[in-house]
């Protein structure tokens, strides 16, 4: 399990774990708990470059970056 702390969003940090390229779990702490846990569902089981094409540059509000966007950079830099 590996976890990031965040910057710039809701969240502190995303506890997630990845084998052999593919997501296996991801929880991330704080922020909107209903988002973040349907965005966890929906990359479980997927290759990590699909998620990192899907969520990076993702923006919330008037913010540079959202959760989404700190999980693509959380994945880039653990690859």
């Amino acid at each position: 399990m590996t976890t990031v702390a965040t910057q710039g969003v809701c969240s502190r940090a995303i506890e997630f774990d990845v084998q052999d390229g593919i997501v296996k779990t991801v929880n991330f702490i704080g922020g909107c708990p209903g988002n973040l846990i349907g965005i966890s569902e929906l990359v479980k089981d997927k290759p990590v470059d699909f998620v990192i094409e899907k969520l990076e540059g993702i923006r919330c509000g008037g913010k540079l970056t959202s959760c989404p966007d700190q999980f693509a950079k959380a994945l880039k830099a653990h690859r």
